[in-house]
């Protein structure tokens, strides 16, 4: 990873902001990324943007039409693209020093070997599949590893209607309810979450979306992220 000697141009409005010690540690840092769709992408893309040294982009999915009123790396260009590559190029492009590893596949028992999750400073879950959402949970808790997980924006319209809190403080929702259910199950007493405190504004039997608010909750996940690493700095190890 590299090691950020003086701030680039790309950087100085975000160094005059946060300050260039803030810049240093976050270029220093590693970051997984769980699930490339609406919060999941602008999440990756905000971190890339704010200077993250690295980051692992993990999704099994391909980019189709459908995706391209919510999603960062979904264009008539990328379409057919696995996210992970499609997002892992405009990364790269964003910030050319960045240090990106591509797992185009989905998170269960059998794919989890392929992770050292304790290499992350953070792991972002901006997944849709519950038990995926769970496992995650279970093995961050295990290694004592930062998490913050989204809980989805299907149905809400409003940016302005995303919170940050831990689960168990969060108004009950279906997906808030059926994850800390499993979680008080697995003796997980804590987990850091993004979640709409918005009344789904049609059915929810009826999966709906729209490009407000995946990325407002996207955004709010990496100002989230950064502002803890900035705070707490990188694990001391070596990349």
């Amino acid at each position: 990873m590299r090691r950020m000697v003086e701030v680039t141009a790309e950087l100085s409005a975000t160094a005059a902001l946060l300050g260039e010690e803030a810049i240093e540690k976050l270029c220093k840092v590693k970051v997984a990324v769980f699930g490339l769709g609406g919060a999941g992408g602008y999440a990756a893309e905000t971190l890339a943007r704010s200077g993250i040294g690295a980051i692992d982009l993990i999704d099994g999915d391909k980019i189709s039409l459908s995706d391209i009123n919510r999603q960062t790396a979904a264009l008539h260009s990328t379409v057919g693209m696995l996210k992970t590559e499609a997002l892992g190029a405009r990364l790269s492009d964003i910030s050319p020093e960045i240090v990106l590893r591509k797992f185009p596949l989905f998170l269960n028992e059998n794919s989890a070997g392929a992770f050292d999750f304790s290499e992350y400073d953070y792991i972002i879950d901006a997944m849709d599949d519950t038990a995926a959402k769970v496992l995650l949970a279970e093995i961050c808790e295990r290694l004592d590893v930062k998490l913050i997980s989204s809980m989805g924006a299907e149905n809400r319209l409003s940016p302005m209607g995303f919170k940050v809190c831990d689960i168990f403080s969060a108004s009950v929702s279906p997906a808030v309810r059926v994850f800390r259910h499993e979680l008080r199950n697995r003796g997980i007493e804590k987990l850091k979450i993004v979640f709409s405190a918005e009344p789904p504004v049609i059915s929810s039997e009826i999966s709906a979306s729209c490009a407000f608010a995946p990325a407002a909750a996207g955004i709010i996940i990496a100002s989230e992220v950064v502002k803890d690493l900035i705070s707490e700095g990188p694990k001391e190890q070596e990349r």
